[in-house]
Protein backbone atom coordinates (compact mmCIF):
# COMPACT_ATOMS: atom_id res chain seq x y z
CA UNK A 1 0.00 0.00 0.00
CA UNK A 2 1.11 3.46 -1.10
CA UNK A 3 1.49 6.45 1.60
CA UNK A 4 -0.98 8.47 -0.11
CA UNK A 5 -3.56 5.74 0.26
CA UNK A 6 -3.90 7.12 3.61
CA UNK A 7 -6.11 10.20 5.13
CA UNK A 8 -4.76 10.31 8.26
CA UNK A 9 -5.95 8.74 11.85
CA UNK A 10 -9.62 8.30 12.58
CA UNK A 11 -10.04 7.84 15.76
CA UNK A 12 -7.41 6.48 18.94
CA UNK A 13 -9.60 3.59 21.08
CA UNK A 14 -8.52 3.19 24.57
CA UNK A 15 -10.02 0.30 26.86
CA UNK A 16 -11.15 1.12 30.43
CA UNK A 17 -13.65 -1.43 33.04
CA UNK A 18 -17.37 -1.60 32.97
CA UNK A 19 -19.08 1.77 34.46
CA UNK A 20 -16.16 3.67 33.52
CA UNK A 21 -18.63 6.73 31.73
CA UNK A 22 -18.78 8.92 34.11
CA UNK A 23 -14.66 9.01 35.27
CA UNK A 24 -14.41 9.24 31.58
CA UNK A 25 -16.55 12.22 31.35
CA UNK A 26 -15.38 13.57 34.10
CA UNK A 27 -11.48 13.73 32.78
CA UNK A 28 -12.06 13.69 29.01
CA UNK A 29 -14.95 15.76 29.11
CA UNK A 30 -14.20 17.99 31.71
CA UNK A 31 -11.22 18.46 32.81
CA UNK A 32 -9.40 17.86 28.84
CA UNK A 33 -12.22 19.86 27.50
CA UNK A 34 -13.20 17.11 24.55
CA UNK A 35 -16.46 17.22 23.53
CA UNK A 36 -18.59 13.86 23.83
CA UNK A 37 -20.05 12.56 20.82
CA UNK A 38 -22.46 10.43 20.12
CA UNK A 39 -22.04 6.70 19.56
CA UNK A 40 -23.51 4.40 16.87
CA UNK A 41 -26.74 3.07 17.83
CA UNK A 42 -25.35 -0.34 17.29
CA UNK A 43 -22.09 0.20 19.81
CA UNK A 44 -24.24 1.98 22.46
CA UNK A 45 -24.42 -1.67 24.46
CA UNK A 46 -21.31 -2.03 25.04
CA UNK A 47 -20.64 0.88 26.98
CA UNK A 48 -17.59 3.49 26.86
CA UNK A 49 -17.90 6.80 25.82
CA UNK A 50 -16.76 8.77 22.22
CA UNK A 51 -15.09 12.59 22.30
CA UNK A 52 -14.02 14.58 19.64
CA UNK A 53 -10.27 16.17 20.04
CA UNK A 54 -9.79 18.60 17.46
CA UNK A 55 -10.68 16.91 13.88
CA UNK A 56 -10.33 13.05 15.32
CA UNK A 57 -11.88 11.39 18.18
CA UNK A 58 -10.83 9.42 21.48
CA UNK A 59 -13.32 6.46 22.00
CA UNK A 60 -13.11 4.90 25.40
CA UNK A 61 -14.16 1.23 25.23
CA UNK A 62 -14.76 -1.18 27.68
CA UNK A 63 -12.50 -4.14 28.20
CA UNK A 64 -13.85 -6.94 30.18
CA UNK A 65 -10.20 -8.54 30.69
CA UNK A 66 -9.09 -4.64 31.24
CA UNK A 67 -5.50 -4.09 32.11
CA UNK A 68 -4.21 -0.41 31.69
CA UNK A 69 -1.57 0.44 28.76
CA UNK A 70 1.39 1.53 30.61
CA UNK A 71 3.72 2.05 27.66
CA UNK A 72 1.62 2.47 24.50
CA UNK A 73 -0.27 5.52 24.65
CA UNK A 74 -1.76 8.33 22.30
CA UNK A 75 0.01 11.70 22.09
CA UNK A 76 -2.39 14.95 22.02
CA UNK A 77 -1.49 18.04 20.11
CA UNK A 78 -2.26 21.06 22.49
CA UNK A 79 -1.67 24.55 22.16
CA UNK A 80 -0.73 26.09 25.40
CA UNK A 81 1.03 23.30 27.20
CA UNK A 82 1.37 25.16 30.29
CA UNK A 83 -2.29 26.27 30.91
CA UNK A 84 -2.95 22.24 30.46
CA UNK A 85 -0.80 21.25 32.99
CA UNK A 86 -1.89 24.11 35.44
CA UNK A 87 -5.42 22.66 35.20
CA UNK A 88 -4.47 18.95 35.49
CA UNK A 89 -2.08 20.00 38.74
CA UNK A 90 -5.09 21.96 40.33
CA UNK A 91 -6.83 18.98 39.86
CA UNK A 92 -4.41 16.32 41.75
CA UNK A 93 -3.31 14.75 38.50
CA UNK A 94 0.58 13.85 38.61
CA UNK A 95 2.34 14.79 35.36
CA UNK A 96 5.64 13.29 34.42
CA UNK A 97 8.03 15.02 32.66
CA UNK A 98 9.88 13.31 29.85
CA UNK A 99 13.42 13.62 27.78
CA UNK A 100 13.00 16.49 26.29
CA UNK A 101 12.90 16.63 22.34
CA UNK A 102 13.73 19.26 20.35
CA UNK A 103 11.10 21.81 19.14
CA UNK A 104 8.74 20.32 21.51
CA UNK A 105 7.59 20.74 24.90
CA UNK A 106 5.95 17.13 26.59
CA UNK A 107 4.56 15.51 29.25
CA UNK A 108 2.89 12.23 31.07
CA UNK A 109 0.00 11.52 32.79
CA UNK A 110 -2.55 8.57 33.55
CA UNK A 111 -6.15 8.66 32.91
CA UNK A 112 -8.46 7.71 35.80
CA UNK A 113 -8.23 3.93 34.26
CA UNK A 114 -4.28 4.09 34.53
CA UNK A 115 -3.81 4.32 30.65
CA UNK A 116 -0.72 6.32 30.07
CA UNK A 117 -1.89 9.96 28.29
CA UNK A 118 1.07 12.35 26.52
CA UNK A 119 0.27 15.81 25.60
CA UNK A 120 3.02 17.47 23.73
CA UNK A 121 3.02 21.27 22.11
CA UNK A 122 5.09 21.84 19.21
CA UNK A 123 7.13 25.02 18.87
CA UNK A 124 7.31 25.75 15.42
Amino acid sequence: MEAHDYAGIDHVQLAAPAGCEEKARAFYGELLGMREIPKPEPLRARGGVWFACGPHEVHIGVQTDFAPASKAHPAFQVKDIAKLKQALSEKGVVMQEDVPLEGMHRFHCLDPFGNRLEFVQRLT
